[in-house]
């Protein structure tokens, strides 16, 4: 025993690394401890350890702690923010109607029928005859003028034309701008007035040179003299000189151009307000709620950072709380292992030693009683009596 005690010992004088030179003065302590209180001393190995622990560890496991009390009242506060959103958003559509004309639009509209639709068609084809036949009309119209920038380039005629349907799209364009049923419809009716007015003349117009354009080449050379005489049979205007007809087509191509730019633009308004009185109800998004769902989305990320972080310092304290119940653990189990050695070792040298004095009370009674009557005792039986336990 005491040859097992000396290599402890020799073995804390000289440790290969400071881990040996610990792990072999835990030893050593656990040693003294079992031979000092035999057995009892447990506690006060287990205070030990956990004071060499914490002399390691203290400052880790009080930041992971620190941390996780800032991370618990980090999610205390998101939590309170994230249920004050929720709360709000409860109270909050996501979708609300659209204005129009300065009112919700929120009243249910007329569902499409036949005629509607028919009348729909209709329009958007009535707009499409105008612009295609006011645009060759007047592309044709400037070729036959003998203006040289239209002969020399037929193309820009075309382009010319095309003012009609941008005309058009203009008058369109300031009806939906207008604010109020009433100044639509004032809008609507002059359009519609001019166009028709675009639409008389027009007719006028070509009526009155109609009876000239209808004669034939034999009626022509009739019709001729060298006296300038007015002839009843030549229409509303007669005596029409060729300067007279020149003057006729550019009123016939004026009224015509106004013609189809109003109509077209009166068709266009038709076919918007056909289109308004059974369009769906429309909604859209709440800006507020649109905020509200954002700043939702951005707390429910950080709470979720946040809670990782928590999980990862309680995570570590936990680890490190383990550890110093693990060490302890140890600790004591190798203190209760040395306390059993050392009894069994005690108990082992007992037993020897009554071995011993057995056989030497035997062996002194076989040789018989003294002078005196009594049985000399032998000196190392006595010592073996009265040694005390160790």
């Amino acid at each position: 025993m005491k040859k097992e005690n000396s290599q402890s010992r020799a073995l804390t004088r000289s440790p290969q690394s400071p881990g040996d030179a610990l792990s072999a003065i835990h030893l050593e302590f656990i040693q003294n401890q079992a031979e000092q209180h035999e057995g009892e001393g447990i506690e006060e190995v287990a205070d030990y350890h956990r004071a060499v622990f914490l002399n390691r560890h203290a400052t880790d496991l009080e930041r992971f702690q620190q941390q996780a009390r800032i991370h618990e009242d980090r999610l205390t506060h998101l939590d309170r923010r994230l249920g004050e959103t929720h709360a709000k958003l409860a109270g909050v559509e996501p979708l609300i109607p659209v204005a129009v004309e300065g009112e919700p639009d929120v009243l249910p509209t007329t569902p499409w029928n036949l005629w509607d639709r028919t009348m729909f068609v209709l329009a958007l084809g009535g707009i499409a005859i105008l612009l295609v036949f006011g645009v060759f009309n007047i592309s044709f119209n400037l070729l036959e003028s003998g203006l040289v920038t239209f002969t020399e380039n037929p193309v820009r005629a075309y382009f010319w034309s095309a003012l009609l349907p941008i005309g058009a799209l203009g008058v369109k364009v300031g009806w939906d701008f207008l604010q109020g049923p009433r100044k639509r419809q004032v809008y609507l009716w002059t359009c519609l007035v001019a166009g028709l007015a675009g639409v008389l003349v027009w007719v006028a117009a070509y009526a009155s040179v109609y009876p000239t354009l209808s004669k034939t080449t034999e009626e022509h050379l009739a019709s001729l003299s060298v006296f300038d005489t007015d002839h009843p049979g030549d229409g509303l205007l007669p005596g029409l000189t060729g300067g007279g007809v020149k003057r006729i087509d550019s009123v016939i191509v004026a009224s015509q151009a106004v013609a189809e730019i109003f109509l077209s633009a009166v068709l266009g308004i038709y076919l918007t307000m056909l289109y308004a009185r059974h369009r769906p109800v429309r909604l859209a998004g709440n800006p507020l709620f649109g905020q509200l769902d954002e700043e939702r989305r951005e707390l429910e990320e950080v709470v979720a950072r946040e809670r990782l972080a928590l999980a990862e310092a309680r995570g570590s304290e936990s680890r490190l709380n383990h550890q110093l119940s693990a060490f302890v653990a140890f600790a004591r189990s190798m203190f209760e292992k040395e306390s059993a050695l050392r009894r069994s070792r005690s108990h082992q040298q007992r037993s020897l030693l009554d071995q011993i004095a057995q056989q030497l009370q035997a062996q002194l009674q076989s040789e018989g009683p003294d002078g005196n009557g009594h049985t000399p005792r032998h000196p190392a039986l006595t010592l073996g009596e009265n040694e005390p336990n160790s």
